[in-house]
């Protein structure tokens, strides 16, 4: 990081949570944890918004936005598998969500 916490080298994983995905969140960090590295540096994104071709008809399983308990469910699941150098520049807006 430089003077100004703007990465400059190394890696950053950006993971959108997904509705009603806190199984592959589980699965991901999982893994990223034990082949990659517990400090890997991991952004949650909670930006999921279903348009296009997503809608009642067709597949309704991912035709709303997250909770915001399942944004946090997604920051447990990841300390759980051992990650914790998270990207929360922004404050998260759980609330609205719920």
């Amino acid at each position: 990081m430089d003077e100004r916490g703007i990465a400059v080298r190394g890696l950053l994983v950006r993971h959108l949570v997904m509705p009603d995905g806190q199984e592959d969140t589980r699965e991901i960090t999982r893994w990223l944890s034990e082949e990659i590295s517990t400090d890997t540096y991991v952004n949650v994104m909670d930006q999921y918004y279903p348009t296009a071709r997503v809608d009642e008809q067709r597949y309704p399983e991912i035709n709303r936005r997250i909770h915001g308990s399942e944004l946090e469910g997604a920051y447990e699941v990841a300390r759980d598998a051992g990650l914790h150098r998270f990207d929360e520049r922004r404050p998260l807006i759980w609330e609205s969500r719920n």
